[in-house]
């Protein structure tokens, strides 16, 4: 089930957020997600956020500011299931483009986007890793 974001939500879905980009960021140093944790935190209630339970437990989260898909989060016992795709769709639903980042050694992220019809926009450096990074883009 997909639903909108509850502040009592936060705790899990900043634990789903901390351990995959961990997982999945493997070229980037553990600390970097640690030390943006708390920010990260104090932020993320004012993204549009939609949550993905399975038997009252969080299992993966989508954020959008606007049009921007600020990340797509599936906990790792629960990816390759749908999940993602779910939320992915979710954002699709009101909005006529989507763009986001993600960064170029983070394959799975990039074929998964790919198999959506998202395509790679733009090639740039983040400033914050000074890892290489693309924009996609989807339109309906």
């Amino acid at each position: 089930m997909i639903r909108k974001f509850e502040d009592n939500d936060i705790n899990d879905i900043m634990q789903i957020w901390k351990d995959e980009n961990i997982k999945a960021h493997e070229f980037i140093l553990k600390e970097y997600w640690e030390s943006n944790y708390n920010f990260v935190k104090e932020i993320i209630p004012n993204a549009e956020i939609y949550v993905y339970v399975i038997k009252e437990k969080i299992v993966g989260f989508l954020g959008l500011d606007n049009n921007y898909i600020e990340g797509i989060f599936v906990d790792t016992n629960n990816q390759y299931n749908g999940i993602g795709t779910s939320l992915l769709n979710k954002a699709k639903e009101n909005k006529s483009s989507l763009i986001l980042k993600v960064y170029k050694k983070n394959i799975n992220a990039i074929n998964f986007y790919k198999k959506n019809d998202f395509v790679i926009t733009n090639e740039n450096i983040d400033k914050n890793t000074n890892e290489i990074e693309y924009t996609m883009t989807w339109n309906k």
